[in-house]
């Protein structure tokens, strides 16, 4: 194996990586297209794939599993199990974030998937826009009321309510449980040991409050639809696939839109011939959310998958149960798929359909929402820079402060002045 100037393994959490992961993965990536790499808490070291064809392989190849349980002739490791019981979760508890449709393969993931699949469809993304529009209209009328001392909160003051309050609509979650749904996703990112149980478990118990409220009171929404195909057929959908589908799609629902809208105001802010850009053409709003995917997602890699059988990437050999993950920001910028990748062009993709980044992932488990996520995006972006023409940072770009996570990249904060 060549791992071409790179000595010993990438750790997950080097702060360098942490603090500029489009510069630090892009240097793994230009030193080795795949190498190994190693997370606390973890006894087995991942392969780390870095190049843009190579992470659509894996993504898209049949012979790379989400479980490890589904790698024949073999009793792979399952990371991911691991590194939850290294943060002190329960194993009651920990079944509802390692068994999702996320994690399925196969059969499996068809019949999960296919259970809430409707309810993402373009047709039912589209129909959805006018109250889209009419959230994000009322939110950015409460934001200025929001500001001390002229200085709002865009995270807290719109990224995070705008698609909290629609994905809750969607799935049937009442106005008034939202608030706390916003905490427990909040705290089930920290990595101290134990700080995922007390909102695991809380989230868990209301969740089942939620089905026998729909049980007794059914409506159009996704929690009611499953309760149906629960109780009409078990086969279908057991208690616990129910309870982790609720948990699933609120959390990733809301989570990575939110700080898709974050990330790409900051951006915008700080290149402003985009801004003025997308000013003056509020129709490039549908490209600008595939280029601000690509350069600055909120989702930087992929869970671990495993090889189901032995897989050769170049003169690299990856064994038959060993884990991979594909890393998405070094594939998004890629110069062998993109000209100029770290320049932030919102003119880049070809037109608003069209998708060449990785950002929403590939294949199968191709992100289930992310017709309604460039949804909510084009409509912030739109909103944003029409209501408040003067919309700038309150601090340097440099003073942003972000939450430091493997595989992750969001703002802390994101302060800024509103306009006058």
């Amino acid at each position: 194996m060549s791992t071409s100037g790179i000595v010993g393994p990438v750790d997950m959490m080097d702060p360098g990586l942490l603090s500029d992961p489009f510069r630090g993965y892009s240097r793994i990536r230009e030193q080795a297209p795949i190498t190994r790499a190693v997370f606390a808490g973890a006894s087995t070291p991942i392969w780390l794939v870095t190049r843009y064809d190579d992470v659509k392989t894996v993504l898209g190849d049949h012979r790379f599993v989400n479980n490890p349980a589904n790698v024949p002739g073999t009793d792979a490791h399952n990371i991911r199990e691991e590194l939850i019981e290294a943060r002190g979760v329960p194993r009651e508890y920990a079944k509802y974030v390692l068994d999702s449709v996320l994690d399925a393969d196969g059969a499996d993931h068809i019949r999960l998937r296919r259970l809430v699949s409707r309810a993402f469809t373009a047709r039912r993304v589209a129909e959805l826009r006018p109250r889209v529009e009419r959230i994000t209209e009322d939110l950015l009328d409460r934001l200025p009321g929001l500001a001390e001392d002229g200085v709002a909160d865009l995270i807290e003051g719109f990224a995070y309510p705008l698609p909290i309050t629609v994905i809750c609509e969607l799935v049937g979650i009442p106005e008034e449980d939202r608030p706390q749904w916003r905490d427990w996703g909040r705290a089930l990112v920290s990595l101290r040991p134990g700080a995922l149980n007390e909102p695991l478990s809380r989230m868990v118990e209301h969740i089942h409050d939620l089905f026998e409220r729909r049980r007794a009171r059914p409506g159009d929404d996704l929690l009611t639809g499953l309760i149906r195909a629960h109780d009409e057929d078990g086969d279908r959908l057991s208690d616990t696939e129910m309870v982790t589908m609720v948990l699933t799609l609120v959390l990733a629902g809301h989570e990575t839109t939110a700080h898709l809208i974050g990330n790409g105001t900051a951006a915008l802010l700080t290149h402003p011939d985009q801004l003025a850009a997308l000013r003056a053409d509020p129709a490039l709003a549908p490209r600008a959310v595939h280029e601000l995917m690509r350069w600055c997602g909120p989702v930087q890699a992929t869970r671990i998958r495993y090889a189901a059988e032995d897989v050769e990437f170049g003169e690299t050999l990856v064994r038959r149960g060993e884990p991979v993950m594909a890393v998405l920001v070094s594939a998004n910028y890629d110069p062998r798929r993109f000209d100029d990748p770290d320049r932030l062009d919102i003119t880049r993709e070809p037109d608003g359909r069209r998708e060449v980044h990785v950002g929403f992932g590939h294949g199968m488990h191709y992100c289930l929402g992310a017709a309604l996520a460039r949804q909510e995006g084009e409509v912030a972006f739109q909103a944003l820079t029409r209501r408040f023409p003067g919309l700038r940072l309150a601090v340097p770009p440099e003073d942003l402060e972000r939450q430091l996570l493997p595989a992750s990249w969001r703002l802390a904060r994101l302060p800024v002045r509103l306009g006058g």
